[in-house]
């Protein structure tokens, strides 16, 4: 500031280069336009007072009172010898206050003006204005400014700077019209600070203040002065967020000085553009080598913080700090900061301790930056101590808070950092910060939520007195994150009504909730949403969008947007492999997006194998899984737990338990609980039950715990092959695990008992569950159905409904074969038309299946049989049961054709056996079979057995010998099905337990009548389990209520055709087409 000549003749006489100025500033800044320069309180602004207001009113008094003492300031200030008149004490006070800052030192300058008759100095008023800014009084100011007789640009200067520099940007907006519309020329100090209040001001308000103050410098000479440049720069890179428009005013300065570069390397920093930062940095270094300028700590700063922005920039950040080094600022507070901040972002966090205790002053920015690192590495204790360590030596501030909050979900015991959270919590409602700061508050939600303290994050979120949108976000993800998807919905919905936009973060949690409730039609609502916001742009969105109609069972849908993104990132491609993956039905178009992504040169991470092994297991290809397992040693995943659970799973789907084998052998020291599981589920699936069990018993003889899953799934192998032995030494386990009331492992049991012809087992367990699942309820329905208890089941039926469960599809399933077996015919329409009127469930084939045995048409087999071969060629099921229609019959020739199509399709039939489980093994046979080591024994038996049979009245049934053969040939070859040398087997051991035989496909009919006969000679009860249910012999008698001859073959065909023709059609509507009922069964007994 010039020092101006002691007799002041300056006149305020308004100098305005452009005469249109006055007018377009009088227009521009009207009185009726509230947005612009006008304060949210301008009346307090103009009056306001400051802690030392009183104390100067007191002194203008006693300046004014002729008897008041003056006071003076100690004389050791004055020169020794001086005349107050003179021009030597003028010169003092210019000196002595040109540069104060204190309150005191502008108080006692004001003493002297008022004592020595200064008032009308225009530059000694103008330093003692600024003398009270600078002390913060900014009342004394304003009041000394308004008293001021003349005044000149530097004196509305003075005082816009004033506002300005301590936050008060409506009042340095208010002076600053003031001035414009007193015509006073504008200066760069005042452009530069009215500019400045334009960026302290929030939202869109503050940005079309400065976009005007800017259409008003433009009128002047000063949109050239790298002054107003320099803060336009920042106007526009920091608050307008235009890059382009930054550039424009730093290349519209005519000289730059070197704060020109730092304000727009700062920009580039902040946008997070590290190339054009160090780029400026060089063009700096070329363009201003005259004016030697060098890289000071602000620009190290910036240039730091934009190599801490790139995900490649740790071998540039290693650069910088030799270049600091070497430049002299590793002391320097502001690069201090941004070098520990940068390093911890890396997570080198031992370099970055290292800086941080090296530095000679630190701050909360600082201190700041190093906790940011270590949250972000999972080290919230640490963040917590370093936290402790310097809170009384740096002033903590609101952001302190917020990070510190964000540590504590990172606890290793998450309880301890719950607790630490109600400490901080009280803490800032001690300091106010939580009304105060908003964003307190969103970290608090924050932390609640991520602690599992989901209801203490809705309290503080409705005691909030201000909420933004991440507020809102903060609340709706933590809902989300805990499972309340209802209630994330719910908020989601609120927020809108608020009239707050939601944000990319806010669609995913809610699209996620969508997802997980499977609300499909909202999900498409949010996905509308977002469409309309252009939200549905963000690569993130994207992949939320792919997610939900993924879990909702909508694949077209997600291809859909797959093929509409603009942009795609890794999660993008694992997201959609995933939700191929899971569909048996498009895992072939999951391998194929897995190419494509190979193609494109993504780099594949766990997930990506994981998905694309999952795909592979749906479709049992072994070559491409041994494929998939190179490439995962390729990139290093060979000892990463969950891949080798994945393969596990995929070999054994594939049928290869060598290669499963050596996967497991190789994770010793690294299973877990799916590990297990996938191994047991592997021999289970490859029928290896023995290996299965073996594996349970190392299970627990090493100590490792069974969970819920492992039980259910041994439980569902004992049941497949009727092991009731097993299962029972299962259910032991289960007991001492205390896991029995689990309802997961109830209802596997109830599936079990009644699979292993114990239904009585099932009924007793089944009552004693303490909850049921709609999977219990299905398993006991189906049990008693399974077993020919047609009433039983329907008991149960009835009370599943009193009990408020809603029944699903396979209910049904259950209850209409329980009235077909019963014979119930006006029940089961009841129930079958139930589905659709009552519960809104659709039929599906295996419904109309069981109607048509309910009510079918005994003359539609011949009808379909013609359409059988034209439908499904390759289809060996289509070929026996036209042979097996025709045979009964004596149709020879058309057996015939029917066995010679079926070896010119080159299709073959699954092989008939049958087998028993004993102590030592399971032991398989089929028909005619003679390689069991005990075969002599077991056709000597066999034999015994037909001599007894026979002498009780037992007669070869020879009708279901299929093939033209003499009637010797038809009756030796019925002899010796499998069903029977399996129960001359058992018969070839003593015991008086009952006898449990499995078949794999229908028993016939005179294997039936012959099993009635075997068990009145032997005095035991024979429960033979075939394809489709139980049957029990005793005492010659079979205890179901419906004979051999309900298994007609022309309603197979009939079932058959209409599988394939008919998957649509509407059942009801189809019987109006046929006459007569026919009243056999082809699903029991």
């Amino acid at each position: 500031m010039l020092r101006p000549n002691r007799i002041n003749t300056i006149q305020p006489t308004p100098f305005n280069p452009h005469p249109s100025l006055t007018t377009l500033a009088a227009s521009l800044f009207s009185s009726q336009d509230l947005l612009l320069f006008n304060p949210k309180n301008p009346t307090h602004s103009t009056q306001s007072s400051s802690p030392h207001s009183t104390q100067f009113q007191t002194l203008i008094n006693q300046s004014k009172t002729p008897h008041s003492k003056p006071i003076t300031p100690p004389e050791s200030e004055y020169p020794a010898r001086f005349s107050l008149s003179s021009s030597s004490f003028y010169e003092f006070l210019v000196r002595r206050y040109k540069f104060s800052s204190c309150y005191h030192e502008a108080q006692q300058l004001h003493l002297q003006i008022l004592k020595h008759g200064f008032g009308c100095d225009l530059f000694l008023m103008n330093t003692l204005v600024n003398g009270y800014v600078r002390g913060g009084d900014l009342g004394c100011a304003r009041v000394l400014f308004d008293e001021m007789p003349v005044r000149n640009s530097v004196s509305w200067a003075c005082l816009i700077s004033g506002y300005t520099r301590n936050l008060m940007p409506d009042e340095a907006c208010v002076v600053f019209r003031e001035m414009v519309c007193a015509g006073f020329s504008l200066n760069v100090y005042a452009i530069a600070s009215a500019l400045r209040a334009s960026c302290q001001v929030s939202s869109s308000r503050g940005v079309r203040l400065g976009l005007q103050i800017h259409g008003l410098v433009a009128k002047t000479p000063y949109v050239f002065d790298a002054v107003v440049c320099n803060v336009l720069i920042s106007f526009y890179g920091n608050c307008v967020d235009s890059a382009d428009c930054a550039f424009r005013a730093f290349d519209g300065i005519q000289t730059k000085n070197l704060i020109s570069w730092n304000c727009i390397i700062l920009v580039c920093s902040h946008r997070g553009d590290a190339v054009s930062a160090f780029e400026l940095l060089t063009r700096m270094q070329q363009e201003s080598s005259e004016f030697l300028f060098k890289p000071s700590e602000y620009t190290f700063g910036s240039l730091v913080t934009a190599a801490s922005s790139m995900d490649c920039g740790l071998c540039l950040l290693d650069q910088m700090l030799a270049k600091i080094n070497k430049s002299g600022f590793m002391q320097d507070l502001y690069v201090g900061s941004a070098l520990v901040s940068g390093f911890a972002r890396f997570g080198l966090l031992d370099t970055a301790k290292k800086i941080f205790e090296q530095m000679s002053e630190r701050n909360a920015v600082s201190m700041n930056g190093l906790m940011v690192g270590l949250v972000g590495n999972k080290q919230g204790e640490e963040a917590t101590k370093y936290f402790l360590e310097m809170k009384d030596s740096v002033k903590i501030n609101s952001d302190s808070f917020v990070v510190l909050l964000s540590s504590f979900p990172d606890f290793s015991v998450l309880e301890e950092g719950r607790r630490r959270g109600r400490e901080v919590h009280a803490q800032v409602i001690r300091t106010g910060f939580i009304d105060s700061k908003v964003e307190v508050g969103n970290g608090l939600v924050n932390m609640y939520a991520k602690c599992g303290a989901i209801n203490d994050a809705c309290s503080v979120f409705s005691l909030m007195v201000n909420k933004d949108s991440v507020s809102w976000n903060s609340m709706i993800s933590g809902l989300d994150q805990n499972e309340c998807f209802e209630n994330a919905v719910m908020s989601f919905c609120t927020m809108r009504r608020t009239g707050l936009m939601p944000s990319n973060f806010t669609l995913i949690s809610v699209l996620n909730s969508c997802g997980s409730l499977g609300w499909i039609n909202l999900g498409e609502q949010v996905h509308c949403e977002g469409l309309k916001l252009g939200l549905d742009l963000d690569v993130s969105v994207s992949n939320a969008l792919l997610a939900l109609y993924a879990e909702t069972g909508r694949i077209i849908e997600s291809r859909k947007v797959f093929s509409l993104m603009a942009d795609y990132d890794q999660v993008s491609w694992n997201t959609v492999i995933g939700a191929f993956a899971d569909s048996e039905e498009y895992a072939l178009e999951a391998v194929r997006y897995f190419l494509d992504m190979m193609e494109d040169g993504w780099i594949l991470n766990r997930v990506t194998f994981i998905n694309i092994v999952s795909a592979v297991s749906c479709i049992c290809h072994h070559d491409l899984g041994r494929q998939i397992h190179a490439l995962v040693l390729k990139y290093h995943f060979i000892d990463d737990s969950a891949i080798d659970n994945v393969l596990l799973s995929c070999y054994g789907k594939c049928g290869n338990m060598d290669d499963c084998e050596i996967i497991f052998g190789r994770m010793s020291g690294r299973r877990d609980d799916i590990t297990w599981n996938s191994m047991i589920s592997g021999y289970i699936h490859n029928e290896l039950l023995p290996n299965a069990m073996n594996l349970v018993w190392c299970m627990l003889q090493r100590g490792q715990r069974l969970d819920c899953f492992t039980f259910a799934t041994v439980l569902s192998a004992c049941a497949s092959v009727a092991t009731l032995e097993r299962g029972m030494e299962v259910h032991a386990c289960a007991i001492r695990a205390h896991l029995e009331s689990d309802v997961v492992i109830g209802s596997a049991l109830v599936d079990m008992y009644s699979k292993c012809g114990r239904v009585d087992y099932a009924s007793r367990f089944f009552e004693l569950m303490p909850v049921k699942n709609v999977y219990s309820w299905n398993s006991m329905i189906s049990g008693f159905a399974r077993h020919g208890h047609g009433n039983e089941a329907l008991v149960v039926f009835e009370k599943m409904n009193q009990q408020g469960q809603l029944p699903d599809h396979v209910t049904f399933v259950g209850v209409l074969s329980a009235c077909s077996h019963v014979g119930l015919f006006e029940q089961g329409f009841k129930h079958f038309e139930s589905m659709r009127s009552k519960f809104s469930l659709t039929p599906r084939i295996e419904h109309f299946s069981c109607m048509v045995d309910l009510l079918g048409r005994a003359d539609l087999g011949r009808r379909a049989a013609e359409m059988l071969l034209q439908l499904e060629p390759q289809n060996a099921v289509n070929y026996v049961l036209l042979s097996n229609m025709y045979a009964p019959g004596r149709k020879w020739h058309d057996v015939a054709k029917a066995r010679d199509a079926m070896r010119e399709a080159k299709v073959k039939k699954e092989a008939g056996c049958s087998w028993v489980n004993m102590k030592d093994g399971i032991h398989i046979f089929v028909a005619g079979d003679k390689s069991h080591r005990e075969n002599e024994a077991i056709y000597e038996k066999l034999g015994e057995l037909h001599g007894k049979m026979r002498d009780l009245g037992y007669v070869p049934q020879t009708n279901f010998a299929l093939y033209d053969l003499e009637l010797e040939s038809k009756e030796e070859l019925l002899s010796y099905h499998s069903e029977k040398l399996a129960v001359a087997f058992v018969l070839t051991r003593k015991s008086e337990l009952p006898i449990r035989i499995m078949k794999n496909l229908r028993v016939c009919g005179d294997c039936h009548s012959a099993f009635k006969y075997i068990s009145q000679i032997v005095g035991r009860q024979i429960i033979l389990r075939d394809s489709n249910r139980f049957h029990h012999f005793a005492n010659g008698k079979n205890d179901g209520t419906q004979s051999a001859k309900n298994r007609r073959c022309e309603k197979g065909v009939l079932l058959r055709v209409y599988e394939i023709t008919n998957k649509d059609y509407n059942f009801p509507s189809c019987l109006n087409c046929y006459t007569g009922k026919m009243s056999d069964s082809t699903m029991f007994h």
